[in-house]
């Protein structure tokens, strides 16, 4: 019969296992090696599957580097510590912001830290797949027995008791029949997309100087007193006048109001592109994106060049190969986090973190960025745990949260602590012949406790 090509029939094959795990992790970013030293340091056997060649995804790879908040304590605190003793990390500093002063922990130097979650995750005994794709989950009933990947050894499985979801996009979840939302839920409008990128032979010492001479262009900032702390310490968001200015001049049209500027080990990372409504679920709409941000990306250097001091004979150095998405799917939890929740810092008995991340908003239809230190909030187990799928956790900026509430949630401090919890949450569920729904959540919390890991947004300061 004639194919129309509107769609195939797939034939049906058999799949060989080519591991039986306690745990599998899909997504080795952010999120998904806290979720795996977690549950390895719980005795459990665990395999994490990596799309890409290298661990850490937006931290690393994508050259974001920095948190926008504090690492408060646990695992990802240990990792930040250990990457600052070996030259990775610098001091966390204070930034001004909008609303109130916000502690941020320092941004790290993204090829080391990659080396350092690769050897912390290898030390612990998990097994990474790199360059492997997870295509769908194994499904017995309305629970989750593992899932299938494809790499250049074809298509296989991974037999597992109990998966966790560090995909972003909450891929997992969503093939295996969790209920979930895109982006604002009704629109589905979502935060846009964005490129990191560095340049090259910046003077950082005469651009320091320049913002302290006008806080009026930079009124969120950090700036460190020593000049000897410039390598790790400076970070710099506004130049809307002067990008308003600089439009006119050209005649030309940017697609944000201001950028931000940072630096980790010497070099200053860029964070200037934007694109509005892409959905990072479609190949043809990401693939529009990035044609657009390689033009955005000449454009702000040209302008950096031409009108910030210490950029004139600055070149580009690295852009990262991979889009910053900031939002798609919202898994539908037991409970979702609003962003009255994160606001008025709700209080929780089943709290596996308390996160100090800044607010940090993009709007949907485009507008000056929202960067704003608030207080201490708590994430509740709950929000973890997708309605109508068992045997499955998700962990990082696809949570059961709110649009407003993902203003906090998506940031690397919080993806972090809500791996690490679902690492835990697995590991206990194994060892007293529970379901990760039904998982003895006290225990969970004594075992976050024992790793030093606030709980309650009154123990931060």
């Amino acid at each position: 019969m004639q194919n129309n090509h509107k769609t195939i029939q797939e034939p049906a094959r058999h799949l060989a296992c080519l591991l039986e795990t306690d745990i599998a992790v899909v997504g080795g970013g952010t999120t998904g090696p806290m979720a795996a030293l977690a549950a390895a340091r719980q005795g459990k056997k665990v395999v994490l599957i990596e799309r890409f060649g290298s661990l850490g995804g937006n931290m690393t790879l994508g050259l974001n580097t920095k948190p926008s908040g504090v690492l408060s304590g646990g695992i990802p605190l240990e990792i930040w510590n250990l990457a600052r003793s070996v030259g990775g990390v610098g001091a966390d500093y204070v930034a001004t912001t909008k609303i109130k002063d916000v502690k941020i922990a320092s941004p790290c130097d993204p090829e080391i830290m990659k080396m350092l979650l690769t050897r912390l995750l290898h030390e612990a005994g998990v097994r990474v797949l790199f360059e492997t794709v997870v295509s769908a989950p194994v499904m017995e009933g309305n629970a989750v027995s593992g899932v299938i990947i494809e790499s250049k050894g074809g298509r296989q499985y991974i037999a597992a008791k109990v998966v966790i979801d560090c995909s972003a996009d909450a891929d997992i979840a969503a093939s295996a029949g969790a209920p979930y939302i895109l982006g604002d839920g009704d629109a589905h409008a979502v935060q846009p997309v964005s490129m990191y990128y560095t340049l090259a032979n910046v003077d950082v010492k005469r651009l320091a100087d320049w913002a302290r001479q006008n806080p009026q262009e930079v009124p969120a900032r950090s700036i460190p007193e020593d000049d000897k702390d410039l390598d790790y310490g400076l970070w710099l968001t506004g130049f809307n006048n002067l990008i308003k200015a600089y439009q006119e001049e050209k005649g030309i049209a940017l697609q944000r109001e201001n950028i931000t500027l940072k630096t980790a080990n010497g070099v200053l990372y860029v964070n200037a592109t934007r694109v509005l409504g892409v959905d990072g679920l479609s190949p043809l709409e990401m693939s529009d994106a990035m044609l657009e941000i390689y033009r955005q990306i000449e454009a702000y250097t040209a302008f950096l060049i031409e009108k910030v001091p210490g950029f004139e004979n600055a070149h580009i150095g690295q852009i990262a190969p991979v889009i910053g998405v900031r939002e798609t799917r919202h898994i539908t939890g037991e409970y979702t986090l609003t962003g009255k929740d994160v606001v008025d810092c709700t209080t929780f008995e089943d709290s596996i973190g308390a996160d100090n991340c800044a607010m940090d908003v993009h709007e949907v239809k485009g507008a000056d960025v929202d960067f704003q230190g608030l207080g201490p909030y708590e994430i509740p187990y709950r929000t973890l745990v997708p309605l109508q799928v068992e045997q499955l956790l998700v962990a990082g900026r696809c949570i059961s949260a709110d649009h407003i509430a993902h203003g906090r949630t998506r940031n690397m401090p919080a993806c972090m602590a809500t791996g690490q919890a679902a690492g835990v949450a697995a590991a206990v569920a194994i060892d007293t012949d529970n379901s990760v729904r039904n998982v003895d959540v006290k225990r969970v919390q004594e075992i976050l406790r024992s790793m030093e890991m606030p709980l309650k947004a009154k123990e931060i300061a």
